[in-house]
């Protein structure tokens, strides 16, 4: 099967549609913009002409403030078509001039589909067809691409003098002195004092097969028109000159035109036509005298009637038109690694920092630090009883008496120590949680994305129903142990011994070996006592179920626990996370970067055609 010729545009203008640029990394602003300019060429012109190259023409007429175009293509036209006036801007809103016979190419949205279409009132070529005003036979509205396109009217932003919001329609003028094959659009001025302008001429520029770049005697050296026509030269935008204005005097014409080109020469801007117009007075109408404009009328006569001219040129810059959008694709995809580079990055400093937070959790089970204070009295107490050691006395006698006697009374001292345990373990998983949290938010604070990502948002705070959710798990994992036990203890010999010792009070014992590290080396009497009590629990466990099974028990219960742990950490670090997620789609570097091959390849392809 054949593929259409725009398959190439279409996949890119898809991938075009995905990409996010979200975070305030060097240069992400830029890119944005080469985005939203790469989408708008690719729908203005790229892909239309691709499409139509026996189409019209496109003529851009673009230039400075105040050079003269509107004034010009009113003489080549013979009539007022395009506003022109001494408030700035002076082109408000875009005017198209096309033959009658070429209308249907431009009614629809096969070009600038973003502008709605006005036409100009009175009858197509007739004197008295004025900028703004529209007829009651205006164009019907749609959006369906290569259909009729939405109908605009000039509202109070467009007509009030001083305006500075950008055009939203494009004026259709039919005038029978256009000749058939071409098409004039005059275009805001590039260095308009109105941002939302500039922008519309720069895109009105791109969609342009040629642009005629309109300057002045005193202002064809200005930055602003060289900035944009560096830009012409590296799409290899047709394009051709002319200075306005030029006085009337002996020499100055072939001085300036010398002048000129040299500049163009030396900025690699090939032009191939340059035209001089002389500071004349105007006429009655406003109108330039004929003579002034007859070397462009004919040279746009002539090209009308070379079909295979417009065609070749047509092709050039469409070629690079499609070259400079691979360029384009290269530097977003540039840019969207960076993306991706500073995502990974705040991704690592969360994962950094709660890493960071279940390390010093398991310190904390390892170092003793558990069986201290509340845990410490608890477990004395469980250890200090009489049905605790009955059969196990002569292991553990000596340790007893350095321990000594529970406090007598007291209900259920298994039970207590298992609760002093698990509330101990909730409060070192929350403040070492909270931890984390603290030192994640300040490492993403300390960087633009960082704090684009953290605006207006608390999160070190603990989570609502945190503190329930770590009890939770922590009551769950106690379930475990004691589930653990039980089933250990199942055969008859083994489970007469569990029974008389009681599970919890064997559950807390395989508890406190698991909170003891074999690295353990008491300093001081209480963490002495500390490391005391575990061995008793060891022996204890040891005498009951035999060394292999507590190893086994006791490398199970940690796998639960630390499970447990992981998942109670990692929830904490799901706000820091889930930004991140929310940042859209990955990979479209290599998406765009295969684009740009693809453009490439397909530039090559229409140079050899043109």
């Amino acid at each position: 099967m054949t593929m259409k010729p725009t398959a190439v545009l279409d996949t890119f203008a898809e991938h075009l549609a995905t990409v996010d640029l979200p975070l305030p990394v060097d240069g992400a602003e830029q890119a944005r913009g080469q985005v939203t300019s790469a989408r708008s060429q690719l729908a203005d012109h790229v892909v239309p002409r691709l499409e139509s190259l026996d189409a019209p023409l496109l003529v851009v007429i673009g230039g400075s403030t105040g050079a003269g175009k509107s004034t010009l293509v009113n003489a080549l036209v013979g009539e007022t078509a395009s506003r022109s006036g001494a408030i700035r801007p002076t082109t408000r809103r875009p005017v198209l001039l096309h033959n009658p016979a070429d209308e249907p190419w431009f009614t629809g949205t096969r070009i600038l589909p973003g502008l709605a279409r006005v036409r100009a009132g009175g009858e197509a070529g007739g004197r008295g067809a004025t900028t703004g005003a529209v007829s009651d036979t205006a164009i019907a509205g749609g959006s369906v691409p290569g259909g009729p396109a939405p109908v605009a009217r000039p509202g109070p932003d467009e007509e009030a003098a001083g305006d500075v919001h950008p055009a939203t329609s494009l004026e259709l003028s039919a005038q029978a002195r256009v000749p058939q094959g071409l098409a004039l659009l005059d275009a805001p001025d590039i260095d308009s004092v109105a941002a939302g302008n500039r922008e519309l001429a720069r895109q009105l520029l791109r969609a342009a097969d040629l642009w005629l770049f309109v300057t002045t005697a005193n202002r064809y050296a200005d930055a602003v028109p060289w900035e944009v026509l560096r830009t012409a030269a590296e799409r290899d935008v047709r394009v051709d000159v002319v200075m306005n204005r030029i006085p009337d005097r002996e020499g100055v014409s072939e001085e300036l035109a010398t002048d000129l080109r040299e500049m163009l020469e030396r900025h690699g801007i090939d032009v191939t036509h340059l035209f001089l117009v002389h500071e004349t007075e105007l006429d009655e109408q406003g109108m330039l005298p004929p003579a002034e404009i007859a070397e462009l009328q004919q040279h746009f006569s002539a090209l009308a009637a070379d079909a295979g001219g417009r065609g070749r040129i047509a092709r050039r810059t469409l070629a690079g038109a499609i070259a400079g959008l691979a360029g384009s694709a290269r530097e977003i995809a540039s840019h969207a690694r960076a993306q991706e580079a500073e995502r990974q990055r705040l991704r690592d400093e969360a994962l950094a920092a709660f890493t960071g937070a279940r390390e010093r959790i398991d310190e904390a089970l390892g170092d003793g630090s558990l069986l201290r204070g509340e845990v410490l009295a608890r477990w004395q107490d469980v250890v200090g009883t009489g049905e605790f050691f009955r059969g196990v006395e002569n292991l553990v006698s000596r340790v007893r008496d350095r321990i000594g006697l529970a406090i007598s009374g007291r209900p259920a001292p298994s039970v207590a120590a298992e609760q002093a345990l698990g509330t101990g373990l909730v409060h070192v998983v929350i403040d070492e949680s909270a931890r984390g949290a603290e030192r994640a938010d300040a490492s993403w604070r300390a960087t633009p994305a960082g704090r684009y990502l953290a605006e207006g948002r608390d999160l070190s705070r603990i989570p609502e129903g945190y503190r329930e959710q770590v009890s939770t798990a922590i009551r769950a994992w106690q379930g475990d142990v004691l589930e653990l036990v039980r089933s250990e203890g199942a055969d008859r010999r083994t489970k007469a011994r569990l029974l008389s010792l009681g599970v919890n009070a064997v559950g807390v014992a395989l508890m406190v070996v698991v909170f003891a590290s074999t690295a353990f080396v008491p300093t001081g009497l209480e963490v002495g006592a500390g490391a005391a009590t575990a061995v008793v629990g060891q022996k204890l466990l040891e005498t009951i179920f035999g060394e292999e099974a507590v190893r086994r028990m006791a490398r199970v219960a940690r796998e639960r626990l630390s499970s447990r742990l992981d998942a109670l950490v990692a929830d904490r670090s799901g706000p820091f996370l889930d930004l991140l997620d929310e940042l859209g789609d990955h990979g479209s570097a290599d998406l765009l970067e295969a684009d740009a091959d693809a453009l490439d390849q397909l530039a090559g392809t229409i140079r050899e055609d043109a």
